[in-house]
Parts: structure tokens; sequence; C-alpha cells
């Protein structure tokens, strides 16, 4: 008798269970995919020259679209870096053109980005004895906001006892 219940029986020979691929592999594997290969290498091209191109904060928030009858669209996280971006334009639009790019114009727009989850809370917890002795520190300091915060503090852990 088998330990192990039939139903978990290796696959057979002919079931090939492959590993993750990159997409790169896997679009050279027919020309079908020809097309799409070259936008995926257009935009990867596009994104490095930005990066080199724009200042750090923007080149962060700040993702290429196709270009369209010459017209490249630009999609900022957020209004203020569209903004930005727009007083960036001219000399952003000779740079490209520059590196070869086939770009007359930019067409920025904002795609707002997800939100980002908020930090987990504190999980921080002061030991009676340590909250005791902050709130008698409090208690000698001159009246000043450090005495203020520092009571408010030793107030917050007494009371998580």
């Amino acid at each position: 008798m088998s330990r192990s219940p039939s139903f978990s029986r290796p696959p057979p020979k002919q079931f090939n269970v492959r590993r993750p691929q990159p997409v790169v592999e896997v679009l050279n594997r027919t020309d079908a995919f020809a097309a799409l290969r070259a936008g995926v290498e257009q935009i990867a091209a596009l994104e490095k020259d930005l990066r080199d191109l724009l200042p750090d904060y923007l080149a962060t928030s700040v993702e290429p679209g196709f270009i369209k009858e010459g017209v490249l669209a630009l999609f900022a996280a957020h209004n203020a870096l569209a903004a930005r971006l727009r007083h960036l334009e001219p000399r952003l639009l000779a740079d490209l053109q520059q590196r070869g790019w086939p770009v007359n114009a930019l067409r920025i727009r904002v795609r707002p980005q997800p939100a980002r989850q908020p930090p987990p809370e504190k999980q921080a917890r002061m030991t009676p004895a340590g909250a005791d002795a902050l709130h008698a520190l409090s208690e000698s300091l001159a009246p000043s906001p450090l005495r203020e915060a520092l009571a408010r503090m030793a107030a917050r852990h007494r009371k998580n006892r």
C-alpha cells in the first residue's frame, strides 16, 4: 500500500511543467508577435531615454505611451507633475528628437496611480516602568513644548497598560 493518495501521483511524462519565462523569450518564438515585440522594445527604449533626460523626481512618475502620428503621449502620476512636465516640454521634445525619436509633439496626460496602502499602525509598546519614568521626566522639566510632548507620550503609554 502506498503512503501517498492516488490523486497526488506525478504528472505523466507528456505533461511538461514549465518555469516562468521572460516576455522577450515568449515573443521571440513566433513571427505572429513581431508587431507586439517591436512595440515592447520601443517602449522599453523610450522609458530608458526618458529616465536619462528627466530629473529623478519626474522620471519615476512619468510613463510613456505610444508614438502615434508623431505625437508621443506621456502620462504623469498627478497634476503637479504634469504641470512641471509641460514646463520642460520644449527641451524634452528637442532632446528626444536629437536621440532619433520621430516625435513632433508631446501630449501630456494625467494617469493617477493607485493609492498606496496606509502604513501599518505602530506596534511599539512601552513598558510600565518606561512610561512611569517618562512621566517623571516630564514632571521635572520647566513648562515647554518638550514637557507637553513627553507628558502626552507618557499618558498614552500609561493608558495602554
